[in-house]
């Protein structure tokens, strides 16, 4: 319990969802003043990688037992609007592709709740 709480502390006003459909979700980041951005390279704000998955994790309710492989291929800043897209063949296991608005793949990860 205390974990999942973390996790929405640290999440909170991190991200606003903008748009969802059965398998997509639009999220739009926070500004570069979210604790999380001013904690992970300063200067040049990123959004940490495991919290990519956090994100996603929040939204679908998830507690991941298991991240089977993940590649982040950019970065995302803040204020960036990005499309978590969603792949489950058996409601076990999950694959999350993050897209750029523009459908370039910035991320991708599988994992097993």
């Amino acid at each position: 319990m205390k974990k999942l709480y973390m996790v929405s502390y640290i999440l909170k006003n991190l991200f606003k969802i903008l748009e969802t459909n059965k398998n997509e979700f639009i999220i739009k980041l926070s500004n570069k003043n979210h604790p999380i951005f001013k904690a992970h390279f300063p200067e040049n704000e990123i959004l940490p990688a495991y919290i990519q998955i956090d994100i996603i994790a929040n939204i679908l309710e998830h507690k991941i037992k298991r991240i089977q492989k993940a590649k982040f291929l950019s970065i995302i800043k803040p204020n960036d609007k990005v499309k978590y897209c969603i792949h489950s063949n058996d409601n076990n296991s999950y694959r999350i592709i993050i897209k750029g608005l523009l459908n370039n793949k910035i991320s991708e990860f599988t994992y097993d709740i």
